[in-house]
């Protein structure tokens, strides 16, 4: 009993170090950022002021929503095929997106003035969230792993994602449809092509993010990591649409405070729908495309290893209707943690590779 007493302590010491350290160095690099910039840290169009702020508020607020989560039994269907060490965390509350999402929003408005563009991106956002949360009630009202039809949800985020083109085709200049590429002086044209992509973006970025996001505080830091690069790097550009990065950011470390390991609450596809749709529409308002592609490195290989599963599987089919698997178990992470690897050093794994990319990103930025 004693022994383990001892390792639970030391996993919640652990966890607690990850989500904390993160959260250290990400409000120095704010710091610094804002000196580089020529901003004041307490000023609200700062990358400081909005990513404290929502850190704060949204861990606070954790408080009072987790235990209501609880009481709705809006608890975790874990995956019987899953890790068997999952299998403990049945009953965790998830649907967190409800609470750190939405103070990450207001206080983004708020910072930016209310400004057209933040005011797009959080309402795309929102929509992503939403299509999330109907996800999420529909497997706690089913009991299963299935929420709404892959087709339903597809359907709907490819209907927010056309809106939100629309809205840039009638609202941004002509320019938005040449993607520019960082490390030489030349933009690629593509013309009406730009918007079969931009769409794509939308869809695939958020159901990236859905997919990282199966490990105690892993999806929330690495998001964090990547949303506080792309506020820093268009912090010259779009002031606005940095105040609402960070201001997202902060409130991913503010959940990281209830998510870390061992997490009292989970996102569900209600924050991690809503984060990709985020990252995605920062990244096409801002023409920070090839950005995104690098920030979201992470993300790209844990949908890369679901594809490469599956399409192995499916080639791999003998008479007996089975196929060979690729990896133990997709996406990646759970991979690693069928071959010997804990969470927590999947997770710190993780940030080290969302750290170094986001300084690959910022080291090829034009300023």
């Amino acid at each position: 009993m004693d022994a383990k007493l001892s390792s639970n302590q030391e996993s919640n010491i652990s966890g607690i170090g990850l989500a904390s350290g993160l959260a250290a160095a990400l409000s120095v690099a704010a710091l610094i950022f804002d000196w580089l910039g020529n901003r004041m840290p307490w000023q609200g169009m700062s990358l400081t002021l909005p990513l404290l702020l929502c850190a704060l508020s949204s861990a606070a607020i954790g408080y009072v929503v987790i235990p209501l989560l609880q009481a709705l039994k809006t608890g975790q269907i874990i995956r019987e095929d899953g890790p068997q060490a999952h299998l403990k965390k049945a009953g965790t509350p998830t649907m967190g997106g409800i609470f750190f999402v939405p103070v990450a929003l207001v206080i983004a408005c708020v910072g930016s003035s209310f400004a057209p563009e933040v005011l797009a991106v959080s309402a795309l956002t929102l929509s992503y969230g939403f299509i999330g949360w109907l996800d999420d009630w529909q497997i706690l009202r089913r009991k299963s792993n299935k929420g709404i039809s892959p087709k339903m949800k597809l359907a709907l985020q490819i209907g927010f994602a056309a809106v939100f083109c629309l809205w840039l085709m009638f609202n941004q200049p002509s320019n938005i449809t040449n993607i520019a590429l960082p490390w030489v002086s030349f933009a690629l044209p593509l013309g009406f092509l730009f918007w079969p992509l931009a769409g794509f973006v939308l869809v695939a970025e958020s159901n990236a993010t859905n997919l990282t996001d199966g490990i105690d505080g892993l999806a929330a830091g690495t998001v964090a990591i990547a949303l506080f690069a792309l506020g820093a790097l268009i912090a010259p550009v779009s002031p606005g649409l940095m105040v609402f990065c960070a201001a997202l950011s902060g409130g991913c470390l503010g959940f990281l405070a209830h998510n870390r390991n061992p997490a009292r609450v989970f996102m569900g596809d209600t924050g991690s729908l809503a984060l990709g749709g985020a990252l995605a529409a920062v990244a096409l308002l801002t023409n920070s495309l090839v950005a995104l592609f690098i920030l979201s490195g992470i993300f790209f290989v844990e949908t890369l290893s679901v594809m490469a599963q599956v399409t192995y599987y499916k080639a791999t089919k003998g008479p007996d209707g089975k196929g060979k698997r690729l990896f133990k178990m997709a996406p990646l992470h759970h991979h690693l943690e069928l071959t010997g690897w804990s969470e927590l050093q999947v997770v710190a794994v993780f940030y080290i590779i969302a750290a170094m990319l986001a300084v690959i990103c910022l080291a090829i930025a034009p300023f």
